[in-house]
């Protein structure tokens, strides 16, 4: 039995229910419900009683009672053994997110150097969700993430920076020699956008802004992250992605912005609300109390937000 694979079953067991365990988890239904056969098949008979709705069989009664105890000790013995190994000095563990601006990680490890004199920090990659998985299974103290995303009770988010989103494509495009895009223009042309999975909310988010502007895309059946939507467009004249201008001077491609107002990514940095690690907290009220203010031109280059003093979730 993996640990990861308990933790998802005393989440459901928790939950009952198999829709909102996996959000809960940020994980996809059909990933989990396998996940908890896999357990199933591990322990040698059912878990679960899944219609006419989940119910515990006694055999999972039995492992969500022992299964909290088992995770409790595990995660209090990594907690304790991380302490003392750091005990000598400050180590921050960060979730960098892919394809985040890279003025942004330098800036939070100026602001952390400064008021943390030595301190180290040790990167993980990954996308909006990986980084919540992170979070939750302690292995960073504080996260990158894409908003809109909605977030347990048990982190805290604020919002850090920025960025402008524009309309990318090949040099050949059709729109490539126009200015700034009416909304409308993108009607009926394919979108090609990073996986839903991968952070939900600002997906959502995207596709309601551009059909609320008149950008009435079709989304692509195809589904990629930054770098690959960056190494198919130039041959593929029949497709438009969503992208800062970080990449506008990239042979083959073309970027523009959208007429009316740019579409905006916001970054916001997430923690465990209740952090045993003094990095973490030394970070974030320098975050709060010295922010960078924000530019009252186009959102290009980014800008470290200020932050209101309120709880951002969702």
């Amino acid at each position: 039995m993996e640990l990861r694979q308990l933790r998802y079953f005393v989440v459901l067991a928790e939950e009952l229910h198999f829709r909102r365990a996996a959000e809960r988890l940020f994980i996809s239904t059909p990933t989990l419900s396998q996940q908890i056969k896999v357990l199933e098949r591990e322990m040698g008979g059912p878990l679960l009683f899944r219609e006419p709705r989940v119910q515990l069989t006694a055999a999972g009664a039995v492992l969500l009672r022992t299964g909290k105890d088992v995770l409790g000790s595990v995660d209090e013995a990594i907690t304790e053994t991380r302490r003392t190994a750091n005990s000598g000095a400050s180590v921050l563990r960060f979730g960098l997110l892919n394809g985040t601006p890279p003025w942004l990680p330098a800036r939070i490890e100026e602001l952390l150097s400064a008021q943390v004199p030595g301190a180290r920090i040790v990167l993980t990659g990954g996308t909006t969700a990986d980084q919540i998985r992170l979070l939750d299974d302690d292995e960073v103290d504080l996260a990158l993430v894409r908003a809109p995303v909605s977030l347990p009770d048990r982190f805290t988010q604020i919002p850090v920076a920025r960025e402008e989103l524009g309309v990318l494509m090949s040099a050949t495009h059709a729109l490539a020699a126009v200015g700034d895009i009416e909304p409308a223009a993108l009607a009926d042309h394919e979108l090609i956008l990073f996986a839903r999975e991968s952070a939900a909310g600002l997906h959502d988010a995207l596709l309601r802004e551009l059909g609320e502007r008149g950008a009435r895309v079709r989304l692509s059946d195809s589904a990629m992250g930054h770098a690959q939507m960056l190494a198919v467009l130039p041959s593929r004249p029949d497709l438009i992605g969503l992208s800062s201008s970080r990449p506008a001077d990239l042979p083959g491609l073309v970027w523009r912005p959208l007429h009316g107002g740019p579409l905006v990514v916001t970054y916001a940095a997430a923690w465990r609300s209740v952090s045993r690690n003094p990095a973490v907290r030394t970070l974030v009220q320098t975050l709060v109390r010295r922010p960078l203010r924000e530019s009252n031109r186009k959102l290009s280059p980014p800008t470290l937000l200020p932050y209101s003093g309120h709880r951002v979730v969702g």
